[in-house]
């Protein structure tokens, strides 16, 4: 478990001049700029990063094409440029989320249903935050500490800059980190009533995956692991949503009720029921969802044909 960000000095070395001379510049525009022109920057990078990254320009697009078939070509096209927008935009949302005072933090935010948090851990019973891969889920996060640290689970970067930067910054808000595969930290922290951010709405690999419809893809590869946590966390699960607000004036976190009947003796029916929440979260707001990562790269079968 992380819980300090470690500083060496070798972070300073010649090899990583140009990243932190670009990290200087976003920080001094964070620092300038209001939110709504961070925005209209954020907005305006992501549709140029459409002309120099075609591999993820074609995941993207491929993502939507398979999920929402009975769109027109030309609604996938929108979608499609509006999701790059507000890739761009993620940008400032994760440096603010870092960077942020609290008092800014609480001054564009909004939230609701933290009473469903406070009533299960007044319990003494541990919360699973069941998030999806909203763009803004940095500030999600941020925006949750500011009346309930909990405890993160994360992939560590494999930029020593970038990996103390971002533990530096995710625990202004968080009590400690957890990598993600390690389950045994994650329950314990569950046993003792905290809360953790859990997504299952990426494709980690054949691994411990069960073949379910996602969307309008009959066989999405889908980890069971919020059965696994849950049971052995003796934990309640709640859906969490994160979104910009109309006009990208702030950010509104959303907390759900805790799922009733959850987990039962199935896992394979507790995957289906998160997949179709998870999908009842990326409807509410399409656009701001990560449609880059490969979320249909594990097919059934080894030899079936990649659908990217």
């Amino acid at each position: 478990m992380v819980e300090h960000a470690q500083f060496s000095r070798k972070l300073y070395q010649p090899g990583n001049w140009l990243l932190w001379a670009g990290i200087g510049l976003m920080r001094l525009l964070t620092f300038i700029l209001p939110l709504s022109l961070q925005m209209k920057l954020g907005g305006a990078i992501g549709r140029l990063a459409m002309k120099f990254v075609p591999g993820r320009v074609h995941t993207a697009r491929r993502n939507l094409a398979l999920c929402f078939p009975q769109l027109s070509p030309q609604a996938q096209q929108a979608l499609l440029r509006q999701n790059f927008t507000e890739t761009g935009k993620a940008i400032f949302d994760t440096l603010n989320a870092w960077w942020w005072s609290d008092s800014q933090v609480r001054s564009h935010m909004q939230i609701s249903g933290q009473e469903y948090v406070e009533q299960v851990t007044a319990q003494g019973q541990g919360v699973i935050l069941f998030a999806v891969h909203c763009l803004p889920l940095e500030m999600g996060a941020r925006i949750f500490g500011q009346f309930q640290p909990g405890v993160g689970v994360y992939r560590p970067h494999n930029n020593p800059v970038m990996e103390y930067l971002q533990v530096r910054g995710r625990l202004r808000s968080n009590k400690a980190l957890v990598p993600k595969r390690d389950l045994r930290q994650m329950v314990r922290c569950l046993r003792k009533g905290d809360v953790i951010w859990y997504t299952a709405d990426q494709d980690f690999g054949r691994s411990s995956a069960v073949f379910i419809p996602f969307f309008a893809v009959p066989d999405a590869a889908t980890i069971t692991g919020a059965t696994t946590l849950a049971k052995l966390g003796k934990a309640k699960v709640l859906p969490f949503f994160v979104e910009r607000t109309a006009k990208d004036k702030g950010y509104r976190i959303e907390i759900m009720p805790p799922l009733d009947n959850f987990p039962t003796d199935s896992e394979l029916e507790d995957a289906k029921r998160g997949n179709q929440i998870i999908e009842q979260l990326i409807d509410k707001n399409r656009a701001q969802y990560m449609w880059l990562h490969r979320r249909f790269k594990t097919r059934p079968h080894q030899d079936d044909p990649s659908l990217y």
